[in-house]
């Protein structure tokens, strides 16, 4: 009685790596738990028909090449493979899943041509010149070819989700967005543990994708700007993060590492340019995205439809796949 008690910095992170574990370990297994109920406990994602088979799905849907207008056919695009193709099917430029679509295909691009793709086609959700802006900000690779496609339709035809209530007019299309990330409207239950990773961390994450993404954004003058430490030639000495109590040295994701990358996005990249990233149609607000690769002759290798916000593919499960 009289006297205070203080509780030493280090307790409280340990208190929190306990915490943050535990969360992480109960997300995981309601993901775990919820993919089995809904996939008839397949060991695989399940995707709609039109996604199994992108070749024939989105045979016909022409867009413009945003570097040269040139119009290309998807279908026939993928048909005609003659090694693997990997294309995106993008939400709108200034959205979080687009974004990091974008960076990790970046990222992975090395890797993803270590297993034979050689065409990168990438579709977004907005005009030409919204797709040109996006491929700048991010300093995407120039043979990544960035399709315009603002009405969504190429997703639609892939089978993307549309989200909740998509054909209500009388609806403001950000009221839906709040209904899909916030209370429990499609995709909600997939958007709630993509979006807690980025604050609790994940033990057996992959940062690699994240740190080169923090890279770009940093030499690009984008606040937060100083979580890396860069050397002369631009390579990473150090990472803030690496300095974090009892998680820094040994999870693969941080507590806050993947926040902070959303951060940057967010402030530095969606809303500085939202004028000119925004989407063109309001359908789009809420349609999410998915991928593909395939092989020669539009052979299906891989498919993925969004569940959810942020909750894009893992690249490393793709590597695996093919």
């Amino acid at each position: 009685p009289g006297s205070s008690c203080i509780i030493a910095p280090r307790a409280i992170w340990q208190l929190f790596h306990l915490v943050a574990r535990a969360i992480w370990q109960l997300l995981h297994s309601m993901l775990v738990a919820i993919l089995a109920i809904s996939s008839g406990a397949c060991s695989c994602l399940v995707v709609p028909l039109a996604a199994a088979n992108p070749a024939a799905s989105l045979d016909g849907v022409m867009l413009p090449r945003a570097a040269d207008g040139q119009q290309v056919d998807l279908g026939d695009a993928l048909a005609k493979s003659a090694a693997k193709t990997l294309l995106v099917l993008g939400t709108y430029p200034a959205d979080f899943n687009m974004v990091e679509y974008a960076q990790k295909v970046r990222c992975f691009w090395p890797h993803l041509q270590e297993k034979g793709i050689t065409r990168c086609m990438l579709v977004v959700n907005g005009e030409a010149a919204a797709c040109t802006k996006l491929g700048s900000l991010l300093d995407l690779p120039e043979e990544f070819e960035l399709l315009a496609d603002p009405k969504g339709e190429a997703g639609r035809r892939f089978g993307v989700s549309r989200g909740f209530r998509p054909d209500d007019t009388r609806l403001s299309p950000f009221a839906k967005l709040f209904v899909m990330g916030i209370i429990g409207g499609p995709g909600a239950w997939a958007t709630l543990p993509a979006v807690l990773i980025g604050y609790f961390g994940s033990p057996g994450g992959r940062r690699e994708w994240l740190e080169q993404s923090l890279k770009q954004g940093q030499l690009a003058g984008r606040w937060p700007d100083s979580i890396l430490e860069l050397g002369e030639d631009g390579a990473i000495i150090s990472n803030r993060f690496d300095d974090t109590p009892l998680v820094g040295g040994s999870w693969g994701v941080r507590p806050f590492e993947l926040a902070t990358l959303r951060l940057q996005n967010l402030v530095s990249l969606q809303l500085k340019n939202w004028e000119a990233l925004k989407p063109a149609d309001d359908r789009c607000l809420t349609q999410l995205g998915g991928c593909a690769v395939v092989g020669p002759g539009g052979e299906p290798l891989y498919s993925w439809v969004d569940r959810g916000l942020c909750d894009v593919p893992d690249m490393d499960e793709l590597l695996a796949a093919l």
